[in-house]
């Protein structure tokens, strides 16, 4: 609130601001408990996480999509969004009363027709069974869209819708009551594309709302060659494998990014030949154990570079 007074022009202290809102008993609404909306529990193909190594310089690089649920007062609808994360703008967005993968694919059909993005582009989401669904896969495929999926039970990765989800059922949602689902559609139109996108402020955008601040992106972009960087950390700092780890992984996850169909035991080089003979007699002790352990760690393996059986992701980002 103080920085929207500023933003109009007024010279206002927080303090201030924060003691006649209390006068007036306007105060923040505390968010209402979480329900989980994912279904993991699938034994479809799952991505590895891009979203979390790139780091986006212009819009249409990364878009970030999730689903929550809505409660009406005789039924539960859901909402699917997809972002743009880049500049926090709600690109595409649907409602309904199914979870079915119809509705995910329906907001992100909307975005991809307002947006047009160029080939490259990566669409992270969670590993809800809508996003693993093959009707989705299909539309990412025929946009030529490189799909990115959280790590298993680590909410932090899709943070960004998250965040928005928030916002818009504490500042929209709870705020009301609503007859069906007509009139929350009207008003969740209103609300992201009048007000959030238009209007609201982003701490993380220095305080402008998403449109104002792709056009100024815009405005202050020098030309060149405009794209995502990605960061990578070393081997053992990507693929931390532990005791604890190992308790808690599921068979089709031993390492924590590992998605199905993603092998890195030809990312380890091989193990340096014995440096003395008393190392040398023992390793030839061990016999066919360490033949077996030797021949794994020097066997190429082209998953590493085909991330699930899909094209490189990398190419054209």
């Amino acid at each position: 609130m103080t920085r929207e007074l500023r933003r109009r022009g007024l010279l206002v202290n927080h303090k201030r601001v924060a003691r006649l809102m209390g006068e007036d008993n306007l105060l923040a609404v505390q968010p209402r408990a979480w329900v989980a909306t994912t279904n993991s529990g699938h034994e479809l193909e799952v991505y590895m996480n891009l979203a979390v190594r790139m780091k986006v310089t212009a819009i249409n690089q990364l878009w970030v999509a999730d689903i929550t649920y809505i409660r009406l007062s005789a039924e539960f609808v859901y909402l699917a969004v997809v972002l743009d994360k880049f500049s926090r703008k709600v690109v595409g967005w649907a409602l309904g009363r199914t979870l079915a993968a119809s509705l995910a694919v329906a907001a992100l059909q909307q975005a991809i027709e307002q947006r047009q993005p160029p080939p490259g582009l990566v669409h992270h989401s969670d590993r809800g069974l809508q996003y693993a669904s093959e009707e989705y896969a299909r539309v990412l495929r025929l946009h030529a869209v490189v799909p990115s999926m959280s790590r298993p039970a680590n909410p932090y990765d899709n943070a960004f819708c998250e965040s928005f989800m928030r916002t818009l059922k504490r500042e929209e949602i709870d705020a009301r009551a609503y007859r069906d689902l007509d009139q929350l559609r009207a008003h969740v139109q209103e609300f992201i594309e009048q007000y959030y996108n238009r209007c609201r402020l982003h701490s993380a955008l220095g305080y402008l709302p998403p449109e104002q601040f792709e056009q100024e992106a815009a405005i202050n972009f020098t030309g060149g060659y405009d794209a995502a960087s990605m960061s990578f950390s070393r081997h053992r700092e990507i693929y931390r494998w532990d005791r604890e780890t190992a308790k808690t992984a599921s068979p089709s996850h031993l390492i924590d990014e590992s998605p199905v169909g993603y092998s890195l035991a030809g990312c380890s080089p091989a193990e340096p030949a014995s440096a003395s003979p008393a190392e040398a007699r023992i390793n030839q002790k061990t016999g066919s154990r360490h033949n077996q352990k030797q021949q794994t760690a020097n066997a190429p393996n082209i998953n590493c570079l085909n991330l699930g059986g899909h094209p490189n992701p990398f190419k054209g980002v």
